[in-house]
């Protein structure tokens, strides 16, 4: 077997422990797997398109900067989540734009019966259905770029990025409580915008 393809095949846990021992190949790996995720959660957070690039480039840099700096490699996808949050935070403060302010002390909207799932398109359906999906997904993206930055942020994290309520917590500087909630209202105010859509 080739070293390349041993590379491919590693575990991400074990990709990151090679990358903190210097192994350039084994971090080359790391970022070209995590590049895309990147990528995909700042193209769901920046409403401009030439800030999408720059910050994956950025994060995909802090991360092989600072890898070594990684205490516990399971924890690795919540670090590299970190990375993404306060760029984005970064982000806004250059910008000038202070995340809106909402109470989340008004009502408890997680047990409201708003529920709304994101699926990743399927590159194997016909060309019609592959349209259909590419159209709502726009749809969708517009929908959660609509929502107050902290809304977008959590929803991001945990349904694009699968993060636990904790790992959000953790990564957003927030209680788990207030997380739970951002993302019940988060989900109403999707289900809200998209429902002349499903």
């Amino acid at each position: 077997m080739s070293g390349k393809m041993q590379y491919k095949k590693m575990p991400l846990e074990e990709l990151v422990v090679l990358s903190q021992q210097d192994d350039f190949k084994a971090l080359e790996e790391l970022i070209k797997r995590e590049q895309k995720n990147i990528f995909a959660a700042f193209s769901y957070l920046c409403q401009k398109d030439e800030c999408v690039s720059d910050l994956t480039q950025e994060a995909l840099l802090r991360v092989a900067k600072s890898i070594h700096t990684l205490k516990n490699p399971k924890m690795f996808k919540g670090w590299l989540n970190q990375i993404i949050t306060n760029l984005f935070y970064d982000e806004l403060r250059k910008t000038q734009k202070r995340p809106d302010t909402i109470s989340i002390d008004d009502e408890n909207e997680e047990n409201s019966g708003c529920q709304i799932k994101f699926q990743l398109l399927d590159k194997k359906c016909k060309p019609h259905e592959k349209c259909m999906s590419q159209e709502l997904g726009k749809i969708i993206k517009n929908a959660i770029l609509e929502l107050p930055e902290q809304f977008r942020i959590v929803i991001i994290l945990r349904e694009l990025q699968g993060l636990s309520y904790e790992e959000i917590a953790e990564a957003t500087h927030a209680s788990v409580g207030t997380v739970k909630s951002r993302i019940a209202r988060a989900r109403c105010k999707l289900q809200e915008g998209l429902k002349s859509y499903i």
